[in-house]
């Protein structure tokens, strides 16, 4: 299908066999370039230290699922930030379609699943993408499967060779990233 490459992200390489929820795993593995193995240790890891409750009864799996704040605060560690693209009562603004989203690789959130965009073309398992056909005043619509928000990974502003800064990390010590930076005062 156009637009969609089968990718299990490294899982069969890594030795594992058979279905698995690991949707999570397999696009943060896809999107980042690590091992999948690698991404599946880590989040596990984190995974131990998540509290059950009434409402939740265990704790994230990569292999049969992992709860948002968990991949939320792993993707963050790796640099990747989060960027919503509808709010409540608000209604879908941009759905799962090339033309709608942004180039580059991003790890898309749709209802119950994460999948991975890399420059228009659909990285998964399986092609996610959902057509919904309605009429609306007489005349016939498609609308694709609404997208929630997408991860994307945040790059480090380059300053130029004449300030002899190499990284723009300590944006608050950096004068090309900050307009207020002034050699003459202290900074707390």
């Amino acid at each position: 299908m156009e637009g969609f490459v089968n990718n299990d992200g490294g899982r069969a390489d890594a030795g594992f066999k058979g279905k698995a929820g690991d949707c999570v795993c397999r696009a943060i593995a896809i999107a980042t370039e690590m091992p999948y193995i690698e991404v599946y240790n880590d989040l596990n890891a984190l995974a131990k230290n998540e509290r059950t409750g009434k409402r939740k009864k265990k704790i994230s799996s990569a292999r049969e699922g992992v709860y948002k704040q968990t991949y939320q605060k792993y993707l963050a560690a790796l640099g990747w930030k989060w960027v919503p693209t509808m709010r409540i009562g608000q209604g879908c603004k941009v759905h799962l379609d090339a033309a709608e989203l942004p180039k580059g690789r991003i790890i898309i959130k749709v209802s119950r699943h994460l999948t991975v965009m890399i420059d228009g073309v659909i990285h998964d398992t399986h092609d996610p993408r959902r057509t919904t056909v309605f009429t609306e005043n007489g005349a016939i619509r498609t609308a694709g499967r609404c997208v929630y928000g997408y991860f994307v990974k945040e790059t480090a502003v380059e300053c130029p060779p004449e300030t002899g800064c190499s990284e723009c990390d300590q944006r608050d010590e950096c004068p090309v990233s900050d307009p207020y930076w002034d050699d003459d005062v202290e900074r707390k």
